[in-house]
C-alpha cells in the first residue's frame, strides 16, 4: 500500500516537516493530526496543482538519461534569499527522494527514477506546497 507522506510548515521559523505515518502525529485527545515547533502549532500544507497566473510553482517532470528531470514551473521559479525553492522531491510507489535547494541554484533536480509516471513535489519558501497530479 502506497504511502502518502504529509507536509506541515512552522508558522514561526518557515521550517517544514513530513510526516510519513499520520497515525503518529495523532493528538490524543480529538485524534486530529497535531505537530508543533518551539511550542508553534505547525499549518497542515496542502497539496496545490494549479498556477494559473504565472506557471512558476507546478513541477514537471520529463525522462532524462539516467532518470528523471523535475523542474519548477513552466516559466524558471526565482531562487533569490527572497523567494525560492527550498527542496523539490518525487515519490514512485513506495520510494520517496527529496533533494534540497539553495538560493542560487536551478529550480529543478534529476532522480534515479526508470519512469516519469511519478508524483512530483516541491515546496517554495512563500508559496508552500505544490504537487505535479
Amino acid at each position: 500500500m502506497e504511502k502518502i507522506p504529509i507536509f506541515f510548515k512552522c508558522p514561526g521559523c518557515s521550517g517544514t516537516v513530513m510526516v510519513m505515518d499520520s497515525g503518529m502525529c495523532k493528538a490524543p485527545s480529538t485524534g486530529a493530526l497535531s505537530v508543533s515547533c518551539s511550542g508553534n502549532e505547525m499549518d497542515l500544507l496542502s497539496e496545490q496543482t494549479a498556477d494559473f497566473a504565472t506557471e512558476k510553482h507546478v513541477p514537471i517532470v520529463e525522462k532524462v538519461e539516467g532518470g528523471i528531470k523535475v523542474t519548477v514551473g513552466s516559466t524558471a521559479h526565482p531562487m533569490t534569499d527572497e523567494h525560492y525553492i527550498m527542496w523539490i522531491g518525487v515519490q514512485a510507489g513506495d520510494d520517496l527522494m527529496i533533494h534540497y535547494l539553495k538560493p542560487g541554484d536551478a529550480p529543478e533536480a534529476i532522480f534515479p527514477c526508470p519512469d516519469t509516471n511519478v508524483k512530483a513535489y516541491e515546496c517554495c519558501n512563500i508559496h508552500d506546497l505544490w504537487v505535479n497530479r
